[in-house]
């Protein structure tokens, strides 16, 4: 997927909060170094792992699902396998998500289109903390 440097520029301008679905506790996963420089980088980061929930990852609390975060979510960061990635499309839409961010070799069409259909901006494919090593 080809997106253009001001695309993805204003995306990470204008998010504020951000659900990190597949968040990891462990420091050698890749959702974890991205969370951490999320976070570093002034975004409201919030992990999203049914096997973490109630648990703190990077001082966070985690959440076992989309829905049990009480606050509005501007981007929702998918580090789940290719298969679960149109689920997360629907409860990203339930929720009012404005982005659908999907890490690097995840990519899901179908996912990208309903999501789009439904109004999100969509990103696949792709490293919120690359793009953000990038710009700065």
């Amino acid at each position: 997927m080809d997106y253009s440097k001001s695309y993805i520029k204003q995306i990470l301008n204008e998010v504020k909060t951000i659900a990190l679905v597949g968040a990891s506790s462990r420091e050698e996963r890749d959702s974890f170094k991205v969370m951490k420089s999320l976070l570093e980088n002034g975004y409201e980061v919030f992990p999203v792992n049914p096997n973490e929930e109630g648990n703190l990852i990077l001082g966070q609390i985690c959440y076992k699902d989309l829905s049990s975060i009480k606050k509005n979510i501007d981007m929702v960061d998918v580090f789940r396998a290719e298969d679960a990635i149109m689920e997360v499309t629907k409860e990203s839409i339930e929720i009012k998500a404005k982005v659908l961010w999907t890490q690097l070799g995840l990519v899901n069409e179908d996912a990208a289109k309903l999501a789009d259909k439904a109004g999100l901006r969509v990103v696949m494919d792709r490293c919120p903390k690359k793009e953000l090593e990038k710009s700065n």
